[in-house]
């Protein structure tokens, strides 16, 4: 233990931690660059604050305040000591309803200020996309604004009074007239009055700086004013009294459509007249699926309220006949304008990847012009971009003239950097021009403060420096940033990775084979640290359920940045911290689908399990759990399923069985079938319906062959009502394809002489990172399915978790083999397979209501529109929820994990089974979502195959079964 973090720990009441993992996961904000911290401290209440002030100013260690570590320019990292407020200084003290003030301290989430003034019909006037995670204190430092800002200001126009501590320990509480200013303040302001009056541009959106025009006596001499954007340079914030404003009753969204972004950006101005909520702009190349918004090449999203629906609306259908557009809608349903907002607020990571798949970084992301000169601000800037061979995708808020964009920038090679320098500096002379500022919401941090000279000139910014040293004159808090700054183009985050490849098992195709790229995806947007999951959502499950950073998508990609980097994390693949950053990891893929650029931690974690104990004794669950198909074979062929029921209903011997396998002793063991789903259909061989319908293969799953065969039965029952013929797969490996009746295939004598076998997708050797089985299992399951292959059949596959496998997993894992991406392209659901092969047939009406859970595997890779519709065909009513069960396959039955799967459980998936009404159907797709629900619950839950089956009851059946 070092000598600072001994006299830390004697005197802060909160966590001090100068661990690998703690120092690891603060390298980086969400911007290009990276500094490690010697230590992080997560303060409990002011008086942690002052005390970890004197100890550092003591030795001269840099002090850090960090929010939620969604800071563009850098300014959330540093070399020193880093506070983090998000763990302790993270309440909201006070409402007032009556005055519209809040007391809050800095490590508030945003959402969480907004869910309290909600009731009062109140609301914080700026807010960022981040609002899920940003933090109150890290929106004060950077003054932070979001798409509400031409109707609310930034968040500088809703601070009221701000508590500070000094880099000196002195506790400072800033308002107007000069409240709390450091002496020396006043007089040096006071001296320089007609620089602060003339040296700022006039502009909505101006950051860059310090904002020292605050201290006029025209404009109040507001300190607290002048502090907010200062980046934690002046003093640590410790509370904060903001202002709250009402919020409409009522809001209706215009999409408005134009030809360009060029053309919506010069309407932009023209709207602010009308008195919108928002005038929001983005380009198509940013949308992924543009099917839900109006025509055009780019669209503006302005939003409008009134006192009910009927004014919103009316309001939003007169900026619609005043605006010049190519085609327009207007939305007034919630949760319509919910899921046009998602489109705009998840650019920020979208535009992290060019259409073609190249990186895209920030730098120069949200300079800011007046809003009338926003169209030819962007022309001039699309040809400076051209003129360097840089692509970008501009977006943002255009009613502020404010601009986004992520660009193209080659960050990995000298020549790359000297042109990202040279193109920053003509940039900032081309923002200049325009009358703009360098920063127009993210602040100057690293990226841009070595700049502001250009926009402020020499005297200005010698300005800036005298008045950082009347607050703190040892330069102990945030240095380098904003004066003084560091090189523009230094301590940039890429430059430590590897340059060689990394040897891998995935193929990681949209990263070009390259393990690092697929790292470098995490860019810090943090969309994995919300703290509630809305909709059908399903990140971060293990970090709503610890609240710790290390559980999220975000920190365990920082952390296998670190094993590559070697510098914190020095163990490479055999790193304890990675490892255990990872355990707790679901592998419930949510980040594949939910993240902004597709960061996919279940394959990061299979791989990094794979290297990590090779050659290496595993943990027992690995060869309990991920071995599974093995043991169920087993027990199937020896006929032993009674044996094992009865002994695993004994408890000492579960107990034995359950300790030796490395299984939560918590957990309660399936039971196993005692007559499989395989078995079953062969006896019932006679008894198949003669039918002219489409052959369907049907995927015999572990989970439904040996522990859910009713499941597999009840998908029999449904397909072949629908007119389908359905066969199983070879179980040897055949010469010829199958003659496509579903009953018989041509066989190759000399099979016999191979040996029978199973399909199996090995999901559960991927899970547990036992790669080589698993590549092994694939591929004899490859050479099974070959006659399968050779047919227009498709397979369908009930399990979710199994066809996700099938459908990514196995192409990723085989990128070598042709055969994987054919037979990924052939896995279709149980719903999707009704749909395609079976349009015509309709389903029996349920007529019930519906709770549960979208598998999670479901929602990340698969889609589930066709469950959807089968289910509304059914007239099978409701929503199911988001999130993830917990259980996740081998997850929730290793030792160690039931507190954490319980919790993932009990956030979304179980309070929906208890508040349904009597009568409701609980449709769980996934053996471990079903199992879950037995176990915590005591509910049954259905596979959607085995409520339609029971529905086709009163038909009389043909088979006899």
């Amino acid at each position: 233990m070092t000598d600072l973090e001994a006299r830390l720990r004697a005197v802060v009441r909160g966590e001090v931690g100068f661990d690998v993992t703690s120092r690891a996961l603060t390298t980086m904000d969400a911007s290009n660059y990276r500094r490690v911290p010697v230590g992080v401290v997560a303060p409990r209440d002011a008086d942690d604050v002052a005390a970890v002030l004197a100890v550092c100013r003591e030795r001269g260690v840099p002090v850090v305040a960090r929010g939620g570590g969604t800071s563009i320019a850098g300014q959330a990292t540093g070399t020193g000591v880093v506070l983090d407020f998000t763990r302790h200084m993270n309440r909201l003290i006070a409402l007032d309803p009556e005055a519209r003030t809040a007391v809050v301290q800095p490590g508030l989430v945003l959402d969480r200020l907004q869910d309290a003034a909600a009731p009062h019909g109140l609301r914080f006037g700026p807010d960022p996309s981040t609002h899920s995670r940003c933090t109150l204190g890290g929106m004060i430092g950077n003054n932070a604004c979001g798409s509400h800002s031409v109707a609310w200001g930034t968040t500088a126009d809703s601070v009221r009074a701000l508590d500070v501590v000094t880099a000196r320990g002195e506790r400072l509480r800033l308002g107007p007239d000069w409240a709390g200013a450091p002496d020396g303040l006043r007089e040096l302001a006071e001296g320089e009055l007609a620089r602060l009056r003339t040296g700022f541009p006039d502009l909505p959106r101006r950051i860059s700086g310090y904002a020292l025009d605050a201290l006029l006596p025209e404009r109040g001499a507001d300190v607290a004013r002048s502090f907010c954007g200062s980046e934690g340079t002046l003093g640590v914030l410790t509370e904060a009294v903001v202002r709250l404003v009402e919020a409409p009753r009522a809001r209706a969204l215009a999409v408005l459509g134009y030809a360009d972004e060029s053309a919506a950006a010069e309407a932009a101005a023209g709207l602010l007249p009308f008195g919108p909520l928002t005038v929001e702009g983005m380009a198509a190349d940013l949308v992924p699926s543009p099917e839900a918004l109006p025509r055009g090449g780019a669209w503006l999203f302005v939003e409008s309220g009134g006192e009910s629906a009927g004014e919103a609306h009316a309001r939003a259908e007169a900026i619609v006949r005043a605006a010049d557009v190519v085609d327009a809608l207007v939305v007034t349903d919630p949760a319509g304008q919910r899921a046009l907002w998602r489109i705009r607020e998840d650019a920020s990571g979208t535009a992290t990847r060019m259409p073609d798949g190249t990186e895209a970084w920030p730098g120069w992301e949200d300079c800011a012009v007046p809003p009338a000169r926003l169209g030819a601000y962007l022309r001039d800037f699309r040809a400076l971009m051209a003129a360097h061979g840089l692509r970008g995708t501009p977006y943002g808020h255009f009613g502020d003239g404010c601009i986004h964009v992520r660009i193209d920038f080659d960050l990995l090679t000298e020549a790359g950097v000297a042109r990202f320098r040279r193109f920053s500096e003509e940039l900032a002379e081309l923002v200049v021009a325009h009358g703009g500022s360098l920063s127009g919401e993210h602040g100057d941090g690293q990226a841009r403060a070595e700049l502001l000279p250009k926009m402020y000139g020499a005297e200005m910014v010698g300005l800036f420096e005298r008045v950082k040293a009347v607050w703190d004159p040892d330069d102990l808090l945030n240095p380098g940033m904003l004066v003084r700054p560091a090189p523009l183009d230094s301590n940039l985050r890429f430059s430590v990775l590897p340059r060689e490849p990394v040897d891998v098992a995935f193929g990681y195709p949209a990263d070009g084979g390259d393990f690092p790229a697929a790292v470098r995806r995490c860019v810090g947007v943090a969309k994995c640290r919300t703290t509630s999951v809305s909709g059908p959502g399903v990140m971060c499950p293990s970090f709503r359920a610890t609240g710790a950073e290390e559980h999220s998508t975000r920190g365990r990609a920082r952390l296998l940045h670190e094993m590559l980097a070697g510098e914190v994390v020095t163990d490479g693949w055999r790193s304890t911290e990675v490892r255990d950053a990872l355990d707790l990891c679901l592998s419930c893929k949510g980040c594949r689908s939910d993240c902004p650029v597709g960061v996919d931690m279940a394959t990061y974690k299979a791989e990094f399990l794979h290297h990590h104990y090779a050659g290496r004794r595993r943990p027992a669950a690995h060869h309990a759990m991920g071995r599974l198909p093995v043991w169920l074979r087993v027990v199937a062929r020896t006929h032993t399923a009674w044996l094992v029921n009865a002994l695993a209903a004994v408890r000492p011997v579960a107990w034995a069985a359950k300790r030796l396998g490395g299984i939560a002793p918590e957990r309660e063991l399936p039971r196993v079938a005692r007559r499989t789903f395989s078995r079953w259909w062969e006896r019932r061989r006679a008894h198949r319906p003669d039918t002219t319908g489409d052959l369907v293969v049907l995927w015999p799953d572990t989970f439904t062959e040996h522990l859910s065969p009713a499941v597999g039965r009840a998908a029999v029952r449904v397909l072949e009502a629908a007119g389908l013929r359905v066969a199983l797969p070879p179980t040897v490996h055949l010469a010829r394809p199958p003659v496509g009746d579903g009953r018989t295939v041509a066989l190759d004598p000399s099979a016999l002489l191979r040996g029978r076998g199973r399909v199996c997708c090995g999901l559960t050797y991927v899970s547990t990172g036992q790669l080589d089985r698993a590549r092994a299992v694939m591929r004899r399951t490859l050479d099974l399915m070959e006659p399968v292959l050779e047919t227009d059949a498709p397979v369908v596959v009930l399990e979710p978790s199994c066809a996700a496998t099938l459908r990514t997993d196995v192409p990723e894992l085989l990128h070598d083999d042709p055969r994987a991406a054919r037979l990924a392209g052939r896995v279709l659901t149980f719903a999707e397979t009704l749909e395609r092969h079976a349009p015509g047939w309709r389903p029996p009406r349920v007529s019930r209501p519906v709770a549960g859970q979208t598998h999670c595997h479901q929602h990340a890779v698969l889609g589930d529109a066709a469950d959807r519709r089968l289910r509304e065909a059914a007239l099978l009513t409701g929503e199911l929820s988001g999130g993830c069960c917990g259980l996740a396959g081998n997850f929730g039955f290793e030792k160690g994990h039931w507190e954490a799967s319980a919790a993932c459980a009990e956030e979304q998936l179980l309070p929906s089974v208890r508040e349904a009404p009597e009568g409701t159907v609980v449709l769980a797709d996934g053996f471990s979502c079903r199992t879950q629900l037995r176990q915590l619950a005591g509910v049954r839950g259905r596979h959607l195959a085995e409520v339609l089956a029971e529905a086709l009851d009163e038909i009389p059946r043909r088979d006899g079964t």
